[in-house]
């Protein structure tokens, strides 16, 4: 064999086994480092002893030698309000670890928050120490804690009303008995876990008023990232069959399954929900469904839905000034009408049929980023009593409805409403309209004197949809 060969390959294997040694061998200086994947685990809003989720942070070993870290520990201890676990040892403090060179450690973190006197949202903190070397990292430990009220699989009898300084969490399920009514005052937050369903027996009143902090928030108790903007995060809110004298106003209801659920006609001429400048957005399955219900909806946005608005199996339905407008986003793939209507609607395997009277007017129904030309279905499929009308809208359709018990009048089809901003991208949607919107001015008069945010609308020649310019 050539002699720069054998001397080649000897320098390799030499090369190769002080490599191996060294990083087998323990780095001991005072300049050895680790890197932590999060310098900060924040915990965003947790409900006092409903605890968290879990996060994770991770200690690697970036030298190129082994690293002996002397202990991890939770500065607080036992006492504290958070717990660790240390690559499946619990904490709070592990002695001893060794970490091979390029190599990481999961710490998962939790957090439990007891109740305090404190209304408001406070912060808690801690730390976790990692020593080697003589040297100490700290890995930040923060959470935001909030008392609340818990309500676990109740039924509320008689008249109850909440009292809007603590948020209300509700878990396994609420329920409003027969002949109950509920009221919800302004400034009200409620929160569901994901097993909890408002089921409305009796009657419900949220008399929210207008301006962010004073409507009356209903959403999911998940409220930690990426959690708080998923959808489907509860099951919606429920009118059932003895239901009556319901009212949202100023409400805001986000993040369900079946946001709104309104079945069975009322017992009387009153609508059996009444919604009043309501916001209902980023349901999974359906914004408003209607099963031979009656909804009279005045001022309200329903957005970004798998489905906004499905009305059927007959009924009563007024909308007046309502946008119902869908975008594809990360979470919810435009793929349905944002409006359907029909006389005839399968529950289950039932066919609920029964007479239709459904009338629209100022209101806008939009979607984009999807497959859907027509954004608005009238079906009839029964000889009952049927009666649809559209008036003053602006509609996205290639095909507008038609056929007996169907008119439209002054409506303006398939022109892009020019909504302020949307962003996708960003979940980022304000369905205010441009300057330079087509539906600006040209809404008949409805006798609709406020907009959704409680601003002025003039009696005539208003804005079309939920907002006013």
């Amino acid at each position: 064999m050539n002699k720069s060969i054998i001397v080649s390959v000897a320098l390799l294997i030499l090369s190769c086994a002080v490599l191996s040694c060294r990083k087998n061998s323990f780095d001991t200086g005072k300049e050895a480092t680790v890197l932590f994947s999060a310098d900060t685990v924040f915990f965003d809003t947790v409900f006092v002893t409903a605890g968290s989720v879990t996060q994770s942070v991770k200690i690697i070993n970036t030298n190129d030698q082994k690293l002996h870290l002397t202990d991890v520990r939770l500065m607080g201890g036992s006492p504290s309000f958070f717990n660790i676990n240390i690559d499946g040892a619990p904490g709070p403090e592990q002695d001893n670890i060794d970490l091979d060179a390029g190599d990481s450690l999961y710490i998962f973190v939790a957090v439990q928050i007891n109740p305090n006197s404190v209304n408001l949202p406070f912060i808690v903190q801690d730390s976790i120490r990692v020593s080697f070397n003589g040297n100490q990292q700290y890995i930040q430990l923060q959470a935001w804690g909030q008392n609340a009220h818990f309500l676990r699989n109740q039924v509320l009898t008689g008249n109850t009303v909440w009292n809007p300084t603590l948020p209300y969490v509700i878990q396994g399920g609420l329920q409003i008995d027969t002949g109950a009514t509920l009221t919800i005052p302004a400034g009200c937050r409620v929160y569901f876990h994901a097993d909890a369903p408002l089921l409305v027996d009796g009657g419900l009143q949220v008399t929210g008023t207008a301006g962010d902090s004073a409507r009356v928030y209903f959403t999911g108790d998940r409220l930690d990232e990426p959690y708080r903007d998923y959808p489907g995060g509860w099951p919606g809110i429920y009118f059932r069959g003895t239901s009556a004298n319901n009212q949202l106003q100023y409400a805001v209801i986000r993040n369900a399954d079946d946001a709104v659920v309104v079945q069975s006609p009322p017992a009387g001429a009153t609508p059996k929900l009444i919604l009043q400048q309501c916001i209902i957005d980023n349901s999974y399955d359906a914004g408003i469904v209607g099963i031979d219900g009656s909804i009279q909806a005045i001022n309200c946005l329903i957005s970004n839905c798998g489905q906004n608005l499905v009305l059927g199996g007959g009924g009563y339905y007024q909308f007046t000034q309502c946008t119902a407008v869908s975008f594809s986003n990360g979470y919810i793939v435009h793929t349905q009408p944002v409006l359907q209507v029909a006389d005839a609607i399968m529950q289950g395997a039932t066919v609920i049929t029964g007479d239709l009277q459904a009338n629209f007017t100022n209101c806008i129904f939009w979607g984009n980023y999807g497959n859907v030309s027509d954004e608005v279905t009238v079906s009839r499929q029964t000889t009952d009593a049927f009666a649809v009308g559209f008036s003053s809208c602006l509609w996205k359709v290639q095909t507008p409805p038609s056929g007996q018990g169907i008119s439209a009048t002054a409506m303006i089809a398939n022109m892009d409403p020019l909504f302020d901003s949307v962003n996708t991208s960003a979940n980022y949607y304000n369905f205010r309209l441009r300057a330079t919107s087509p539906a600006l001015g040209v809404g008949a008069a409805a006798g609709i004197l406020i907009d959704l945010d409680g601003n002025p609308r003039p009696a005539q020649s208003p804005d079309l949809g939920c907002y006013q310019r």
